[in-house]
């Protein structure tokens, strides 16, 4: 068949991503020849897509972010709180974005799954368009959040998200919002606060937060949605747990990254 039915039905290209290859000199090769997508290709071809890959931030070699897996494909980091994901107006060299491109200048940044800036935990970069485009809606991901004491159980969130009219970063559960779905289990309760683990079903900005915020329990140390802030300065939210396929084998991966210390400090009751 030809070789762009075969990437586009048995490979996972995109159609954007078949163009994009098209453009790029020797994007695709066939035993280091230039091959069409119309050509055909046969059972034993080994074909070889290029994607030209760079780093687009200025890159900062002093930050430090751990590494917790890494693969040809994808890499999965242990973002900590307070470190933005891409670079802004106020954070211009002092993001994840810049970390990466000190660490990996070949390598392209495609963000899988984007915390909040002091949300700390997994995030999971894939290295190439071709393993971000494998990952698209493949990845679970679990939350770990601390509120105030009282809330029991488990339970499920479903309730619309929109824009706050006045703000261009304030969310609000509203009737004309997009659905939004949060599953939470109380895991443990202490005199000064409760630890949910907390799963999404769906991925609106903010959304834990402004849920947890909607049933009476925003997080603790989130100012923006009324969190108690005087036991933590930081919004007490980590993603802990990241499931996900390697892009070329299939083989699904879990990867955990415990509390970060001053959650967990607070849970011994030592701040």
């Amino acid at each position: 068949m030809p070789l762009g039915a075969y990437l586009r039905g048995y490979a996972g290209i995109s159609a954007h991503m078949l163009k994009r290859l098209k453009n790029v000199p020797d994007g695709m090769t066939r035993s280091g020849i230039h091959i069409r997508s119309i050509d055909p290709v046969r059972s034993g071809d080994t074909i070889r897509l290029h994607f030209p890959e760079a780093a687009t931030q200025q890159p900062n070699p002093a930050l430090h972010v751990p590494v917790v897996y890494e693969s040809e494909q994808i890499l999965v980091c242990d973002k900590p709180a307070g470190m933005p994901v891409h670079p802004s107006m106020l954070h211009r060299d002092d993001t994840l974005a810049n970390w990466y491109a000190a660490q990996y200048p070949d390598c392209g940044f495609h963000l899988i799954n984007r915390l909040d800036r002091n949300t700390s935990g997994l995030c999971m970069i894939a290295r190439t368009a071709y393993a971000a485009n494998a990952l698209r809606g493949k990845t679970e991901k679990r939350y770990y959040a601390l509120v105030k004491p009282g809330l029991t159980g488990a339970g499920t969130i479903d309730a619309p998200i929109a824009r706050e009219r006045e703000s261009v970063i304030t969310r609000c559960v509203r009737a004309d919002g997009r659905q939004a779905v949060t599953d939470y289990r109380v895991m443990r309760q202490t005199p000064d606060c409760t630890l949910l683990e907390l799963t999404l079903r769906t991925g609106r900005t903010h959304q834990i937060r402004v849920h947890l915020a909607h049933i009476g329990y925003p997080l603790l140390g989130d100012d923006l949605y009324g969190g108690d802030c005087s036991l933590l300065h930081l919004h007490a939210l980590h993603c802990g747990m990241l499931r996900f396929p390697e892009p070329l084998t299939g083989e699904i991966q879990t990867v955990t990254a415990p509390l970060r210390s001053d959650m967990n400090e607070l849970l011994k009751g030592n701040i």
